[in-house]
């Protein structure tokens, strides 16, 4: 059964409650329930597209856990990655609850916080790498992993109902460059111990093999960028300290110096220093600084790997950037996988770069980029090191689901739980499932508001987008008599050559609808206003079989 408005039973035990995240990548938020308390871990958002017109970032709907405040404890951030902390800065103040995190993504979240007016509010508990916090009825241990950003930490929830492993995103690399590697002991120690519940990454679950090492990509980037000419521009994920540190050595030893071009990768420079993550052979350039340097002597490290419309390379792209052009004989190299749904906006981007004569290579033309999530070879090791009672695949669609329960099956794992967004999901060995479900709902920042994405304006944009839109201006006295011919604007309904025929049997139907009104309701707005909308909408739906938005406007005169 469906909750509309979270009116649940109360829960006694030990539940997983996911309002983002499952049966999706991207969009983070999950929820633990102990004995009526809450432990929210991680909260992300994700990026609009073509199906969300004007709107930038999304983001879950908190409202389940916001009515239940007073039962929250915390939130347990695992990385600093947007998809699972980049919501923070909208939603907190709904939330109001202490942050557990280590060091860089907490120095990272207060550069961030920096930009709103409630930062000083925000309590940020730091804690140790590998260290142990109680919160509330929770003792949580943080596991050091290896993913694509500084301390990534795997979580361990220790509970009267048992043990359950977080994953967050992980992978298994023999040579990080930038971190610890993942922390094998304490893993196979934890399955020593005994897990009820592993509730794990499917991002790379349909990928066989390995997902490679970042000492090999610096070592093939090094060898790559010393054969080029010209400019080089090297775009990935801003929070992928180690491949920016790779860029600035492989730059350095071509002889190039190495400027960054973006905000946020000026901001993950000054966590990065913060936290002694940075190890530089000389100083980054600034844009400006970049734009003065022979084109064979730079390399610049870029935001906008996803196609991003407003990051430094989709900028450059169209040839609007203030300060760093690219032409004929400069290359481009995009050092990041495509995150699905993103395809469109990344080949939009290299559609312009095109259009420059600027030489793309992506990671199917050369190893320029390793993935930060496990493939088949690295779960199946994960699971033999925790031997899980109960399987929860998350973080994917639901073929990446998919792929990762019949991995856990083969596993042996006894239980699995393949889970959707609002799904309440029991922990516990033996009864494992799903017990209920609530309602959930997205939300989506348009502009510098926070919307529900099923309310009006979404739905508005996209019929305006699809069936066009028709305005129409009345001028009319008193007695409803028209003083003019109605003017009529049509956009996404034009064709050359027949706009005007267009409205002037747009302008006939509507003086005909009015002529046809009774006196009394000529004198009455509304009733005016309804006949000409549906004169308009029936002459467009049988002229051109659209249904647009119609805007009616009406002006009387004494």
């Amino acid at each position: 059964m469906t909750h509309m408005d979270g009116g649940i039973a109360p829960l006694d035990g030990l539940h997983l409650l996911p309002l983002g995240g499952s049966e999706e990548i991207g969009m983070n938020l999950y929820l633990y329930g102990l004995d009526g308390k809450w432990l929210i871990v991680d909260l992300g958002i994700t990026f609009g597209d073509e199906s969300t017109p004007g709107i930038d970032v999304l983001m879950p709907d908190p409202s389940f856990i916001v009515e239940r405040r007073k039962d929250l404890v915390g939130l347990v951030l695992t990385h600093a990655h947007e998809d699972h902390f980049g919501a923070i800065q909208y939603l907190w103040p709904r939330l109001k609850c202490p942050i557990y995190a280590t060091p860089f993504t907490a120095a990272l979240l207060r550069l961030k916080l920096a930009e709103t007016d409630f930062a000083k509010k925000v309590k940020i508990i730091e804690v140790p790498l590998s260290g142990r916090q109680s919160i509330g009825p929770f003792d949580v241990e943080f596991v050091t992993v290896t993913h694509s950003v500084p301390e990534p930490n795997a979580l361990v929830l220790r509970t009267p109902h048992g043990l359950v492993v977080h994953s967050g995103d992980w992978k298994l690399d023999p040579e990080p460059l930038v971190g610890e590697q993942t922390d094998e002991r304490t893993l196979r120690r934890l399955g020593d111990e005994g897990v009820l519940a592993l509730v794990c990454d499917s991002t790379n679950a349909l990928e066989p093999g390995r997902s490679g090492s970042e000492g090999e990509v610096r070592r093939k980037l090094t060898e790559a960028i010393g054969g080029m000419r010209g400019r080089i521009a090297v775009t990935c994920f801003s929070t992928n300290v180690a491949r920016i540190q790779t860029v600035a050595e492989a730059a350095h030893a071509n002889g190039r110096q190495c400027a960054l071009i973006g905000r946020s990768l000026w901001r993950v420079h000054e966590a990065a220093k913060q936290t002694g993550y940075l190890d530089l052979p000389e100083p980054f350039l600034t844009e400006a600084e970049a734009a003065h340097v022979p084109p064979d002597q730079i390399v610049m490290v870029c935001t906008g790997s996803q196609g991003e419309p407003r990051s430094a390379l989709a900028r450059i792209a169209r040839d609007d950037h203030n300060h760093i052009v690219l032409e004929k004989g400069d290359t481009v190299i995009f050092s990041a996988r495509e995150i699905p749904g993103n395809e469109k906006a990344i080949g939009r981007v290299q559609s312009n770069l095109a259009r420059l004569e600027v030489e793309i290579i992506t990671p199917d033309e050369a190893m320029v980029h390793v993935s930060g999530h496990p493939a088949r070879e690295e779960l199946t090791e994960f699971y033999q090191w925790l031997r899980p009672r109960i399987s929860v695949p998350v973080h994917g669609t639901p073929k990446h689901l998919q792929a990762h329960a019949r991995l856990a099956d083969a596993c042996q794992v006894p239980e699995i739980v393949i889970p959707h967004d609002g799904a309440i999901i029991r922990l516990e060995a033996g009864k494992a499932g799903i017990v209920d479900e609530i309602e959930v709902r997205r939300l989506a920042l348009d502009g510098s508001k926070l919307i529900r994405l099923d309310n009006g304006v979404v739905k508005s944009r996209h019929r305006m987008n699809n069936e066009g839109v028709a305005v129409a201006t009345l001028v009319l006295d008193r007695s409803g008599e028209l003083l003019a011919d109605p003017q009529i604007s049509l956009i996404g309904l034009e064709d050359d050559g027949d706009e005007e025929d267009k409205k002037i049997a747009l302008m006939d139907r509507i003086e005909d609808a009015v002529d046809n009104l009774s006196k009394a309701a000529r004198k009455d707005d509304e009733a005016v206003r309804e006949a000409a909308r549906l004169a308009v909408r029936r002459t467009i739906r049988m002229a051109q079989g659209k249904k647009p938005m119609i805007d009616i406007q009406l002006v009387r005169i004494d």
